[in-house]
């Protein structure tokens, strides 16, 4: 079974949604602590865009869908 980790903040409409089309995820919040803002972005090379998934070894910047 694969894991999906969904970082972000709770108050991101862009986060809401892409825990909502994955209600399964781990939800990281990257305001809880700076490690957790550290992982974030090194998953996302540095870019302060959120959210980040990891679904199966994949990163994923940013979420549109159902926008």
């Amino acid at each position: 079974m694969s894991e999906t980790i969904i970082y972000g903040k709770s108050t991101c409409p862009h986060t809401k949604r892409a825990l909502a089309a994955h209600p399964q995820a781990r939800f990281v919040d990257i305001l809880a602590s700076g490690a957790n803002l550290e992982e974030m972005l090194k998953l996302s090379g540095g870019l302060r865009r959120i959210p980040v998934i990891v679904h199966d070894g994949e990163t994923t910047v940013g979420f549109n869908r159902g926008s």
